[in-house]
């Protein structure tokens, strides 16, 4: 049986990513289905293995994902981060790498909440003078 090597939790907007790396073939499992399945969309599926190429360790390691909460975009940014941490946490020569490329950082960005009297975060409700 393979050994687990490391674990890591990344998060981006309201989405949390837990990643555990395993010595295998490059293979990743997202909540129990393969990448392809719960990530359709190529460029997001990039996205998150940017630390793995960056890194030039695509297909060494199989990825054990459980992902929750908000959307796609928003748990692939917290897969990415997750790995990365997990990357970091196996090797800290890594780290240089993965930090001047950014994959490190949180993304802080989160939604705006709605403010009373208004119609949005931002938005107000049409001002009528008759």
């Amino acid at each position: 049986m393979a050994t687990d090597l490391t674990k890591a939790t990344g998060r981006r907007k309201t989405a949390v990513a837990h990643v555990r790396l395993i010595e295998g073939t490059g293979k990743w499992t997202v909540n129990g289905v393969e990448i392809e399945r719960y990530i359709p969309s190529e460029s997001l599926r990039a996205y998150i293995n940017q630390p793995f190429a960056m890194t030039e360790l695509t297909g060494k390691y199989d990825v054990l994902v459980s992902a929750k909460g908000g959307g796609i975009a928003g748990q692939a940014g917290a897969m990415r981060h997750a790995l990365s941490r997990a990357l970091c946490a196996m090797d800290e020569n890594l780290r240089a790498v993965l930090k001047k490329a950014g994959c490190l950082t949180r993304d802080s960005r989160m939604k705006e909440r709605k403010k009373p009297g208004q119609r949005g975060a931002r938005a107000r409700f049409q001002f009528s003078k008759r």
